[in-house]
């Protein structure tokens, strides 16, 4: 199957303030990368505040997911509609992450 970033589910709200890629809830990177470890989903692409960071316009998508044992994981995939990335065990997790 053949896929395009604009095929990857949104992230279609981001509640980490301290996000340089966080404008007003909503996430300016182009793709985000979610990692941590068993039981936790972190946004591994998390950058403290400090410099400005992002896309003008919102296109955020998650492109890749580490999280397998994740019920939306399907080969390292996103099947979700959208996923919500704030806080959580860590400064930014994403918050739709549910495990098997």
């Amino acid at each position: 199957m053949s896929m395009t970033i604009d095929d990857l589910p949104r992230v279609s709200e981001c509640s980490v303030l301290g996000c340089s890629y966080n404008d007003h809830s909503s996430c300016h990177a182009a793709a985000v990368t979610i990692a941590g470890s068993a039981g936790d989903a972190e946004c591994a692409t998390f950058i403290p505040l400090g410099s400005k960071g992002g896309l003008d316009k919102v296109v955020s998508h998650v492109g890749a997911c580490q999280r397998a044992e994740c019920v939306h994981n399907s080969s390292l995939e996103c099947t979700a509609a959208a996923v919500r990335i704030g806080p959580g065990a860590d400064a930014a997790d994403c918050l739709t992450y549910e495990p098997r």
